[in-house]
């Protein structure tokens, strides 16, 4: 079993870019009364108190929502993002919502939930966290092949989260051949991957081999809090986003330069592409 636990690096930059994408497919999704499944292939836990010993070792969340807890800014959909993890709090920021309870926010009666999770803890927890409604299905399974077991779905409309930790170097490949794959079987779902960069190689051939895919609209975004580097670990991070909302683009091209201006140091940047067209 894998050791890595995302309660170490809850609320930092890459959560924050990863969520603020997340809220804003699924807010989308849910303007069509119709219902949808939310496939999250990778939870963790759900949700992370920031007092925790793993918290507060990396303190990882002072570089990220904790520098937007008081945002006073105009831009909407920081705003939203930003009340969105308040309704977890009281007064002051002591917890932090994984992408299970964040889609949880969202989702209706008629929508269906599918949460995978593999290490133990996390998937107890998860478990804990994820009770009470019965159309949230908690399960102890490899999520990439998950994910294939459950497109198309019933409901004929989709959105997908896969944000696997990338411990294994193989993640990178594996994430793009498991979207490829899902996507032949349902190519009108919203595909999301979320990726660290921590080589600015394995990141050039993940968007290399969706390229030559075939799959058409794709689109990436990603924060950069300082430039690329060898030496550091993760550096940036970014999310891809597959048959994206027609709103989105317009939404993080404004959102992004706030980000930069607000988590980055003077080096950070960030992109805003349309990867592969319509």
């Amino acid at each position: 079993m894998l050791s890595y636990r995302h309660s170490f690096h809850a609320g930092n930059p890459a959560d924050v870019l990863k969520h603020l994408v997340l809220a804003n497919v699924l807010e989308y999704m849910t303007r069509k009364d119709a219902a949808f499944d939310y496939i999250d292939t990778h939870s963790g836990a759900g949700l992370f108190e920031l007092s925790s010993a793993d918290a507060q070792k990396t303190q990882e969340y002072l570089s990220g929502i904790a520098k937007l807890w008081q945002y006073q800014g105009k831009n909407k959909a920081l705003l939203e993002y930003v009340d969105l993890i308040k309704t977890f709090n009281s007064e002051s920021l002591a917890f932090y919502p994984g992408s299970p309870k964040i889609a949880e926010q969202y989702l209706r009666r008629q929508d269906k939930g599918w949460f995978f999770e593999l290490h133990p803890k996390d998937l107890q927890l998860l478990e804990q966290n994820m009770q009470g409604k019965k159309s949230l299905r908690v399960r102890g399974e490899d999520g990439f092949k998950g994910l294939l077991g459950l497109v198309p779905p019933a409901s004929r409309r989709a959105c997908v989260l896969m944000d696997p930790p990338y411990e294994i170097k193989t993640d990178y490949e594996q994430a793009v051949t498991m979207i490829t794959k899902a996507h032949k079987r349902f190519s009108s779902g919203t595909y999301m991957i979320w990726y660290p960069v921590v080589s600015r190689q394995r990141i050039d051939a993940m968007e290399q081999s969706l390229k030559n895919s075939g799959i058409r609209n794709i689109q990436l975004f990603e924060l950069a809090t300082e430039q690329d580097t060898e030496q550091h670990g993760m550096t940036a991070s970014g999310m891809i986003v597959i048959n994206p909302p027609w709103t989105l683009k317009n939404t993080m091209d404004e959102v992004l330069p706030e980000l930069v201006e607000i988590l980055a140091q003077e080096s950070g940047f960030y992109r805003s592409e349309q990867l592969v067209a319509e």
